[in-house]
């Protein structure tokens, strides 16, 4: 299963999805060699990602980014607004270092470090405007107290109602094999709710997420998204009704290319590159996200930084990438 699936409610101002990644999710882990905590969290933030990925309002891309001076250095999750995903994790330290049962904050919160940063770019920017990113702490400031962020969920729903200001509920699960969430979203009791009046509305929005609270992690890593949205609101379709909308398809892809990467050269600059040739002989990369190798030779990076043109500056080689 690779599919999101997405549902109203007319009983009540709330928007849901569900997702189901698996093949998707597969291929992904087939280029990496990731412990199980990490690869854990790895996995909730692709499911985040995706049922962000699908409230998008335009042609683009959302980038869930991580960062910290814990274990976990930086993670990145981008999913278009077509539903085709990619994701890397870097870690600080050896793999065999971390811990089974690891926790998130113990990964990505070391010394009250941790950011979230999602960024929303859309396809059509004009260059030199910058995307819209929201930040937020991997931590909540209790009174004296600060209190870590323990899940994927918990970061999620911290960045949606500090930088969104939307009410907003997410439920995470994954496994080397499947990837599933489900979202439920408060809408503006304006609109296509207008008829509930403001404690309906209220009394709406806490049912259904009473309802989604009995969802479990086998539900989520086992069922479709269509039987999910039966079993939790069968009663609430009864009384209320829940629309859904056709599924759409998830899928893994990368946008590298021989192209961007000779503009990573030129952003690394003529001396530093000619230094590792003079080294190497060679300058190799391998993108983080599929694994692909890059190789440029001499005659590569001359012309890398003797045309105007990046296509003109790949030309392919003589073997490899």
């Amino acid at each position: 299963m690779n599919e999101l699936l997405v549902f109203m409610c007319d009983g009540a101002p709330v928007r849901g999805e569900i997702v189901s990644i698996g093949s998707a999710w597969q291929a992904v882990l087939e280029r990496r060699n990731d412990p199980p905590a990490i690869r854990k969290i790895l996995g909730d933030f692709v499911g985040a990602a995706t049922l962000l990925s699908a409230s998008l309002k335009f042609d683009g891309t959302l980038i869930i980014q991580a960062q910290s001076n814990g274990p976990i250095q930086l993670l990145v999750v981008e999913c278009k607004s077509d539903l085709s995903m990619r994701a890397t994790v870097k870690l600080s330290v050896d793999p065999s270092e971390i811990k089974i049962d690891a926790t998130l904050g113990e990964l990505l919160d070391a010394e009250h470090s941790g950011r979230l940063v999602i960024t929303l770019d859309p396809a059509d920017r004009e260059p030199g405007q910058p995307p819209y990113q929201g930040i937020v702490a991997l931590q909540e400031q209790q009174g004296a107290v600060i209190k870590p962020v323990t899940s994927a969920a918990e970061a999620i729903a911290l960045y949606m109602q500090n930088s969104e200001q939307l009410d907003t509920r997410i439920w995470l699960a994954s496994n080397e094999n499947q990837v599933g969430g489900l979202l439920l979203q408060r809408l503006p009791d304006s609109g296509g709710h207008a008829h509930l009046d403001p404690q309906e509305a209220a009394e709406g929005w806490s049912r259904i997420q009473t309802l989604g609270e009995t969802i479990t992690d086998e539900e989520l890593l086992t069922l479709p998204p269509e039987t999910i949205l039966r079993r939790l609101f069968l009663e609430e379709s009864a009384e209320n009704g829940v629309r859904s909308f056709p599924t759409r398809p998830i899928r893994f892809s990368c946008r590298c290319s021989r192209t961007k990467v000779a503009d990573v050269l030129r952003m690394l600059g003529e001396e530093e590159i000619q230094s590792i040739l003079a080294e190497q002989g060679v300058v190799e990369t391998i993108c983080d996200f599929c694994a692909k190798p890059y190789r440029f030779d001499a005659v590569d990076c001359l012309q890398v930084f003797k045309t105007d043109s990046l296509t003109d500056a790949t030309r392919p080689p003589s073997s490899g990438h």
